[in-house]
């Protein structure tokens, strides 16, 4: 693993410009922000991945939030995924403390890295299948640079699909189910969780003990540390078991 070939993955990320619609909606939210982001200085670029380069569980979400990432710049900070995501990855030991609010919060990761199907926030958390498949070619490379990676735990049905598409697999032989642990032949394990969005959260779908669970069993699957932690990358200014019981509406 290079630490230089990741920050560069990390700069070329930011400087994407391939679909149009989803830069000029991250620029109109960056102009027209609510009133609780008055003032705010919304990054408004594509967000790269961060964490630990020696990782070995990588976290794939779906998107940027508009007022999340798209205002601070890195993965489900500042926003309520966030506030749900980063209190259990602590809880783990993945992360340093239990909140994230910016990219200068002082949070770091141990033995975990968190991206994207999509780098950028789409209207209405939707991004066409033209964008996802444009941008996959970035997470592809990304988890290249992650050689240690044991586990990938997808934050969502598209996370999962993502991933799946990556391998060159077939989305039905590997459906998606919140716990589910597909073991595809010569890949790392692929855990399924309900995304942590607060739609799912607010109404119960995820909860606490539930993403906790998952995260558990990323975490065994993943084993024992066998290298050193490694300072982070910041950004530039045939089957599958259950984990637990799966859960697939």
């Amino acid at each position: 693993m290079s630490f230089a070939a990741l920050r560069a993955h990390q700069a070329r990320v930011i400087a994407c410009e391939s679909c149009p619609r989803l830069r000029r909606h991250c620029r109109a939210v960056a102009a027209d922000p609510p009133r609780r982001h008055a003032g705010d200085v919304y990054w408004a670029r594509p967000v790269p991945g961060f964490g630990d380069p020696g990782a070995r569980i990588v976290l794939v979400g779906l998107a940027p939030g508009a007022h999340g990432s798209n205002r601070t710049g890195r993965m489900f900070t500042g926003d309520a995924s966030g506030d749900f995501l980063y209190p259990a990855l602590h809880r783990a030991g993945l992360a340093s403390q239990p909140r994230a609010t910016s990219r200068d919060d002082g949070l770091t990761l141990r033995g975990c890295w968190i991206t994207a199907a999509a780098r950028c926030a789409p209207p209405g958390n939707k991004p066409a299948p033209a964008e996802l498949e444009r941008c996959r070619a970035w997470l592809e490379r990304e988890l290249a640079l992650l050689p240690d990676v044991r586990v990938l735990l997808a934050i969502g049905r598209i996370g999962h699909d993502a991933v799946l598409r990556i391998w060159g697999e077939r989305l039905t032989r590997w459906p998606f189910a919140h716990g589910a642990v597909h073991r595809v032949p010569g890949r790392p394990a692929l855990v399924d969780s309900y995304h942590v969005s607060r739609q799912n959260t607010n109404t119960g779908k995820l909860t606490a003990e539930m993403f906790d669970g998952v995260v558990a069993r990323a975490v065994e699957l993943a084993g024992p540390e066998t290298t050193p932690p490694s300072r982070s990358p910041r950004a530039s200014s045939g089957s599958s078991r259950a984990a637990s019981r799966p859960r697939t509406t």
